[in-house]
């Protein structure tokens, strides 16, 4: 035994909240680069010029970046042994000098950075548009062939409703299905509640039954009953 365990020789993988921030913060990168190029352009500024000052930019964040892993060097945990602390040490001035190969790198490569910024924004840009024609296609299939086979007062062309953003002028009285606790909510339009309203099957009787309906699929109910949200809750 040496007083130490060996290396399987397999590295960590990330964890998915360290990939989930790292792509967060390569968007919002992205985004902000994009933007500095514009607002540069509008300025007057000459590309090659743009070009400098952004690669120094990104040059100083990895330098101080660099920085803060030197200061690393030297400070392993203070109950390491000397082989970990050797290990330490030595992926300290790794990962230094690969920050340093990477800011040199980007820094010699800063041509033309302004132009291919321009380039990817009009690709943005028409996948966007692509996107948004998409959804306009989808729309129009929606309304024009979904929501024709949909019958009126039914749970089915409430949803459709609300895919299309067009529910906002509908009921929101709701209730709860006994048998199987399913929230239902009604789907008359807003406003229709009427306490001299009864339903067919009440019609002409005096069993002191109050008015006012609601209705959804083959559900009927009222305000006066126990599990039911009244008719003018938001």
């Amino acid at each position: 035994m040496n007083g130490h365990s060996e290396s399987t020789g397999k590295a960590s993988a990330p964890s998915s909240d360290s990939v989930c921030r790292v792509t967060q913060c390569q968007t919002a990168g992205t985004n902000a680069r994009l933007k500095l190029f514009a607002l540069l352009e509008a300025q007057g500024v000459p590309a090659a010029e743009a070009d400098d000052l952004v690669a120094a930019l990104e040059a100083r964040a990895l330098a101080g970046a660099h920085c803060e892993v030197v200061e690393l060097d030297g400070i392993a945990p203070a109950s390491s042994d000397p082989v970990f602390a050797d290990g330490w040490d030595e992926g300290v001035m790794a990962v230094s000098e690969a920050l340093m190969g990477i800011a040199d790198r980007d820094w010699s490569r800063r041509g033309g950075r302004s132009a291919g910024a321009a380039e990817l924004a009009v690709h943005l840009a028409d996948v966007r548009q692509r996107e948004w024609a998409n959804l306009v296609r989808l729309e129009t299939f929606v309304r024009e062939t979904v929501l024709p086979r949909t019958h009126p007062n039914t749970t089915e062309r409430r949803r459709v409703l609300e895919a299309l953003g067009e529910a906002g002028g509908l009921c929101t009285a709701r209730t709860v299905e006994m048998s199987s606790g399913d929230v239902i909510l009604c789907t008359r339009e807003a406003g229709h509640y009427d306490l001299d309203d009864l339903p067919g099957f009440k019609l002409g009787k005096s069993d002191g039954t109050p008015g006012g309906w609601h209705l959804a699929d083959g559900s009927i109910w009222s305000d006066a009953g126990a599990a039911c949200s009244p008719h003018a809750a938001v």
